[in-house]
């Protein structure tokens, strides 16, 4: 742990990796501590501890990480979790839920999507019972008058300026996914949600991907006058690989990058000699375009959906097929638009990953869901054309299915019962899911201004 200015934090010195036994680095903003804490049960600010009585009891050793996010919480001071996906985040979500359970108060878990919102929903209501947690998404107000309340960072931001007499009960609130900060459209939210939450409250902050986490804990410490401790690990629990498949034609996957994070020349060298050997062959196939038709802004660099779904046919059912050969299912595959993530499930719809047990558990989830909707909703033909892939195991989730369904496939996704999901970015943003595999059909997005490459924050985040 190192000391932080209000204004931003230090850089920790050193730069030797973290092994599995040793402390996680921190930062704790001291500048408006009040040594209210006995040392003897707490510690001191730069090194917490805490030798009290848990909140709550794991049925596992909590990592070191996990341990000072304890020790920083029981000091009843804010506290930003930086670490990697599966590292055990929700663990220390989970803790300061129970700490205002402990003292009786109030507590709002924020999500930024209204899907997050719906499993952390469930996932909590499974840990501190149906009735102790409430629901509050712009689909959904279940149980709201809960101790716990988990809902979107909008409806909060827009309970703040109504003032809600339920946030001036609230004790700690807790930010998944700060990190959407960033957003150039809706990062505002979490700002005045932070910049206008009582003084009283206190926050948990959690991200996987928050590049300038000692900057953030200085702002919020100069903000709300109260320390903002940084607890961040390197240790990633669930090692990634990173393989290359060449298209069009590929045969086979090249190792680039190894789960001890080693880069592999040698497979690198063999896939640009793939695509060397293959540019004029690929040049003669690409229609001449226009000079007109290049000329536009928005239209540069980006394909039609039909043309680019048509030109990788027969390549994504031969790596799907060669994914599940591999045993490496369940396999989420991401597409930058909703047209092509229904174009790619077609091309798989040969394929059947469900046996006839698994089969009969979609009927009956897809029947259960549809006798929620009316007669003309059920006649839909989003609605008609999905059964049939649901009973293979294929998936398909973007922002243009209606909510039911949506949440649906995330339920038989979670219950392993759809095996292939294609789906846009937005359901990387938190959502705890199964996937073994991810595939990428493209490298380059349109964010509103550009035809970009996808950022190492949004590569990871997915």
């Amino acid at each position: 742990l190192q000391a932080a200015s209000p204004t931003g934090g230090r850089k920790a010195k050193g730069k030797k990796k973290r092994r599995r036994d040793q402390s996680p680095g921190g930062i704790a903003t001291e500048a408006y501590w009040n040594g209210k804490h006995d040392e003897a049960l707490h510690g001191t600010i730069q090194h917490p501890v805490w030798k009290g009585e848990m909140a709550r009891q794991y049925p596992f050793d909590l990592d070191d990480f996990q341990q000072l996010s304890v020790a920083c919480l029981e000091r009843e001071e804010n506290v930003l979790v930086a670490a990697h996906t599966s590292a055990g985040k929700t663990a220390i979500a989970e803790y300061a839920i129970a700490m205002a359970f402990r003292s009786n108060q109030r507590v709002v878990y924020t999500s930024p999507l209204k899907a997050l919102s719906n499993q952390k929903f469930r996932e909590l209501g499974e840990v501190f019972g149906e009735g102790e947690v409430g629901l509050m998404t712009g689909d959904n107000s279940l149980n709201p008058n809960a101790t716990c309340v988990v809902m979107t960072t909008e409806i909060m931001r827009s309970m703040i300026y109504k003032g809600s007499e339920m946030m001036r009960e609230v004790a700690w609130v807790i930010f998944d996914e700060v990190h959407y900060m960033k957003d150039k459209e809706r990062g505002v939210v979490w700002e005045e949600s932070i910049i206008f939450l009582p003084k009283q409250v206190r926050m948990v902050f959690l991200s996987a991907t928050l590049s300038n986490a000692g900057e953030f804990a200085g702002w919020v410490s100069s903000l709300r006058g109260s320390p903002c401790h940084v607890v961040h690990t390197d240790h990633r629990p669930v090692p990634l690989q990173h393989f290359g498949f060449p298209v069009p034609g590929g045969e086979g996957v090249h190792l680039l990058r190894n789960q001890e994070g080693d880069f592999e020349h040698a497979q690198f060298r063999e896939l640009k000699d793939f695509f060397a050997s293959g540019a004029d062959k690929a040049k003669a196939r690409t229609p001449q375009r226009s000079p007109h038709h290049a000329s536009g802004k928005r239209r540069q660099g980006a394909a039609p959906a039909a043309a680019a779904a048509q030109s990788q046919e027969s390549d994504l059912y031969k790596l799907v097929s060669f994914i599940q050969e591999r045993g490496d299912l369940p396999l989420i595959v991401f597409s930058f638009s909703r047209n092509q993530c229904e174009e790619y499930a077609m091309q798989i719809s040969k394929l059947d990953f469900t046996d006839g047990d698994e089969k009969a558990k979609i009927d009956e989830a897809f029947n259960n869901a549809m006798d929620l909707l009316s007669e003309d909703d059920r006649a839909l033909p989003a609605i008609e054309h999905m059964l049939p892939l649901l009973r293979r195991g294929i998936g398909i989730h973007h922002s243009g299915l209606l909510p039911i369904l949506k949440e649906l496939i995330e339920i038989l996704f979670q219950e392993h019962l759809v095996k292939t999901l294609f789906a846009t970015e937005t359901f990387a943003m938190g959502l705890n899911m199964p996937a073994k595999t991810v595939v990428f059909t493209a490298m380059r997005k349109w964010d509103g201004e550009a035809n970009r490459f996808v950022t190492s924050g949004e590569y990871i985040q997915m």
